[in-house]
């Protein structure tokens, strides 16, 4: 089969958050099973020099956005026996940062446009073309009013995934005609409770819709997660299907990580000890035998940081030390510098993103608290335990698909039920006292080594999902 991912941003060329990282893993999986997937991603500013050194120039062709004539240039690079395709138009993609710009509705119907027209210059005809969040959403709504039927373009299958709900691409009537060029007898696919909404449209017009977990599938019928889309997503049930991602194995791997002071694995956990203590040095911990717990985050309010607030001080007089990384709302970063600065022996904060000491909270902390009101899959969890450090987490979307509650000795890590502080304190008490039994946590902390979170499991569920799209064509 041939598939070509497109996505807004991919890694090592451009990222910003977990959808990089999928886009940077998966194709590669389903490459290795025999497949040829590639990806299309903009040509940003963001992408570093040595990248772009290895860009090779393939056309320039001219891209319609509504009424305008855009200049459009194609590159290719391979990276990791994977192709990469880029789409360059300097006053789209030529600034600081991916996203946030005033016209974000217009350079990305650029993009989807180009990544439709870009097909008639490459060396390859995808089956599937897998859109990824919003900002490819229009790629399916394009193909099915303009693409469906030309030469060369018959047999495509489109699969959307929707990678966070909330993010949906919502604007105003008028760029339906001023900016997207869609015809009046067309505007019902986008229209959706007064607005455009690009996400609804992708829904509507692909083959197949996909979820980052299982758990998360369900759970956006329900109008308390689906950011207004429950609606149309009831009835397209029949295509929506949900699929929990992997991690990068290699890159998150306790037996060679360059970042961590010992490796270790689940048959040998000794060197775990020597990452502790070694992250205990260097964020001036106090060294005694309670845990540590990790929380490496963005500070908003539905990662679960308002319970955390609730109920912090209580944790923390426990015992528990506590090693913090991330940045987000004011108000949030406020009462983590305030904490540490309470008790500075016992909590440390980092604010920003340090990804060398991410990898040494993974390693070195002995539980990771992860109580999020949504997560469409979360990734951070999954690390952890490719650590041997224990989650705590809430069950909702994929942090329920990839942690089992400990209670009867066959799980991974802890888990809660409700968005309530007194319910994540109940499972921090829980871990806390498995702690204190050594033989049950080393047996723990060796299940959740053991999991597989590869991406290899994910890739197999995809392409089972695209060869149905082929058959039913």
């Amino acid at each position: 089969m041939n598939i070509l991912f497109a996505a807004s941003e991919a890694v090592p060329f451009a990222a910003s958050g977990g959808l990089a990282d999928v886009i940077g893993s998966l194709p590669k999986a389903i490459k290795a099973d025999g497949h040829d997937c590639r990806i299309v991603i903009p040509l940003y500013k963001a992408i570093k020099p040595e990248l772009r050194a290895k860009l090779k120039f393939i056309t320039n062709i001219t891209v319609d956005v509504s009424w305008r004539k855009q200049y459009c240039g194609i590159f290719s690079a391979k990276l990791d026996g994977v192709t990469y395709y880029f789409i360059d138009n300097e006053y789209y993609f030529s600034r600081d940062g991916l996203y946030g710009f005033y016209d974000d509705c217009e350079r990305f119907v650029f993009f989807d446009r180009a990544v439709l027209e870009m097909l008639k210059y490459i060396d390859f005809t995808p089956d599937i073309i897998n859109c990824n969040d919003w900002q490819t959403a229009l790629i399916p709504v394009y193909y099915n009013i303009y693409y469906k039927y030309q030469q060369g373009y018959d047999g495509i299958r489109t699969v959307f995934t929707i990678h966070n709900i909330e993010y949906q691409g919502r604007y105003g009537k008028e760029v339906l005609g001023e900016v997207m060029g869609i015809p009046a007898y067309n505007a019902n696919l986008l229209d959706y409770d007064g607005y455009v909404n690009m996400m609804k449209g992708a829904i509507e017009a692909a083959d197949m819709v996909t979820t980052v977990s299982p758990s998360y599938a369900w759970e956006i019928l329900d109008p308390w997660y689906a950011h207004g889309l429950d609606r149309i997503l009831v009835t397209k049930q029949y295509k929506l299907r949900g699929i929990l991602n992997g991690i990068d194995m290699d890159l998150y791997n306790p037996e060679t990580d360059p970042a961590i002071a010992g490796h270790f694995s689940a048959d040998n956990i000794s060197g775990k000890a020597e990452c502790k203590k070694a992250l205990v040095s260097e964020l001036g911990l106090i060294d005694d035998d309670k845990p540590i717990i990790g929380i490496v985050t963005r500070f908003v309010d539905h990662k679960g940081i308002g319970l955390i607030r609730y109920a912090f001080e209580e944790m923390v007089g426990m015992g528990i030390k506590f090693a913090v990384l991330g940045s987000g709302e004011r108000m949030y970063e406020e009462f983590f510098r305030e904490m540490a600065a309470r008790y500075p022996d016992r909590v440390s904060v980092t604010l920003g993103f340090v990804p060398e000491l991410s990898h040494k909270i993974y390693a070195g902390a002995d539980m990771f608290l992860m109580p999020s009101k949504s997560e469409p899959c979360g990734l951070a969890q999954m690390i952890a335990m490719r650590y041997g450090t224990i989650p705590i987490v809430r069950e909702t979307g994929g942090l329920r698909d990839s942690v089992r509650d400990n209670g009867g000795d066959e799980g991974n890590g802890f888990t809660f039920k409700t968005c309530n502080a007194d319910d994540m304190l109940n499972a921090v008490k829980r871990a806390k006292n498995d702690f204190g039994n050594r033989k049950m946590w080393k047996e723990l902390v060796q299940r959740a080594m053991k999991c597989d979170f590869s991406w290899q499991a994910s890739a197999e569920l995809y392409i089972d999902i695209y060869k149905d799209l082929i058959k039913s064509h």
